[in-house]
């Protein structure tokens, strides 16, 4: 497909009834089209004003669809770099596909997915890596996300990566010089240069991955809330989510799988998942929901052992106690109830584990284990790289880089360029240089079609 020389068109607006629905153009008969189906109100210059709001009516053979607001953005001044023209309709669906409609009758071509920014990738308006913040952008769900998209937007990726790759491609010519002279530039002088180039930028690069950040930002905080049965986990799950989300019952065994609930701590999404008790049972099912809470535990970044406070330590409080490892804390609750157990209780078996004491039923007593959580929801703004592509990229390019390390101590210079080019070759498909069309099929493939 020729994406230079054809019209492309699309609802560029959600769809369902709203205040405002948007039809977007993009290509060269986009102007024609325009003329041909729209009609100002009143006397109005043609050909339009570009980048100015014309109100008037749209209509199909003479016949009216809706007043509308149009306008025009001549090239290059155009998201895409094309001509593209927008039409703002009253927000019905009928009205808004009957426009689209008309626009396809007249010669446009309905847009594929991410269609509108691969042009704009493509006509040199933004690189890949800023084309990817703009669907980022649209689907963040969180101020985190948002913060990370609005960074890639303002080429904070684009910048490092190109700092980057001309880095390396000064040890790239520093290379070539010395395997093309030999007789100026000895082997020892140009493979000891190279090395610790070599290694400045692994260490740089290696800096700049940041998984936690990646996972904290785009799949949130995984947080367990395990225990015996009966000790208030559903309870105290229900009370930091503010709302009945599991099923609370004075019988051990109530919750036979796991439950999820979100909350957001300084814009990061935190999923706080209540499992079944943990103990010996004969009970096909429960048992299976046993099973799961131990994997739940196990993959979840922090846990919470819930403790009740009202009764003394069993021997399954104690054994958890002892296994307990990792991101965890240590949650008495029931405090509203006469004490059988206290921290002292708790540091009698481990001394290294942090105790939070609260009660479901006080809200204020809550605040403790929500800063406790804070701690581990916090996200640097420096991170250069957070988006999961680009990390695997650039975890790639590293991966090259230390190849070619090895190879300097055992092989000649010149065996090393194959993993330089492979390294480069890896950090161009964060920017897009280069790209091929599977990869720019893979990226917009995740955007939606008005975009």
């Amino acid at each position: 497909m020729n994406y230079r020389q054809d019209t492309i068109a699309a609802i560029a607006t959600a769809p369902g009834n709203g205040g405002i629905s948007i039809i977007r153009m993009s290509g060269p008969e986009s102007e024609r089209i325009l003329t041909k189906i729209f009609q100002p109100a009143g006397i109005v210059d043609e050909p339009f004003e570009s980048h100015r709001m014309i109100y008037g009516r749209i209509s199909d053979n003479g016949e009216t669809i809706d007043e509308c607001m149009a306008v025009i953005m001549r090239s290059p001044r155009s998201y895409t770099r094309e001509n593209v023209v927008e039409l703002h309709l009253h927000g019905g669906s009928y009205n808004t596909n009957h426009a689209l409609e008309v626009c396809l009758k007249e010669g446009a071509r309905l847009a594929e997915a991410g269609e509108f920014t691969r042009r704009a990738f493509l006509n040199g308006r933004v690189d890949l890596s800023r084309a990817e913040a703009v669907m980022d952008l649209i689907t963040a769900r969180g101020a985190q996300e948002h913060k990370a998209a609005i960074r890639q937007l303002d080429g904070g990726a684009s910048s490092f990566i190109r700092g980057f790759a001309d880095d390396l491609a000064d040890l790239q010519a520093g290379l070539a010089a010395c395997i093309d002279y030999p007789e100026e530039i000895s082997d020892e002088e140009g493979t000891g240069k190279l090395k610790n180039g070599l290694e400045k930028l692994v260490a740089s690069l290696e800096g700049a991955i940041e998984d936690h950040a990646s996972s904290l930002i785009y799949q949130g905080l995984k947080v367990a809330l395990f225990g015996r049965p009966n000790v208030g986990k559903s309870s105290l799950l229900n009370a930091l989510l503010g709302e009945e989300r599991a099923i609370v019952t004075d019988v051990p065994g109530t919750t036979r799988d796991t439950v999820q609930g979100e909350i957001w701590i300084n814009g990061i999404r935190v999923i706080l998942t209540d499992t079944a008790g943990i103990r010996s049972t004969e009970d096909p099912v429960e048992k299976i929901g046993v099973e799961r809470s131990e994997k739940v535990r196990y993959d979840s970044d922090a846990a919470l052992l819930i403790i009740d406070g009202s009764e003394e330590l069993t021997d399954t409080d104690r054994e958890l106690l002892r296994q307990f490892s990792g991101n965890g804390a240590v949650v008495i609750n029931k405090n509203d109830l006469p004490q059988a157990v206290e921290e002292d209780t708790i540091r009698n078996i481990r001394q290294d584990v942090t105790c939070i004491t609260v009660s479901a039923k006080n809200p204020d007593s809550l605040k403790k284990v929500l800063l406790w959580l804070e701690r581990f929801t916090e996200v640097s703004d420096q991170i250069a790289l957070t988006q999961p592509r680009h990390l695997d990229a650039a975890r790639r390019a590293v991966f090259h880089l230390k190849d070619a390390l090895l190879t300097l101590k055992q092989f000649s210079p010149d065996v090393a360029a194959t993993d330089l080019q492979a390294a480069q070759a890896a950090l161009s498909e964060i920017t897009g240089e280069n790209a091929d069309e599977k990869l720019l099929d893979r990226v917009f493939a995740k955007f939606c079609v008005g975009k």
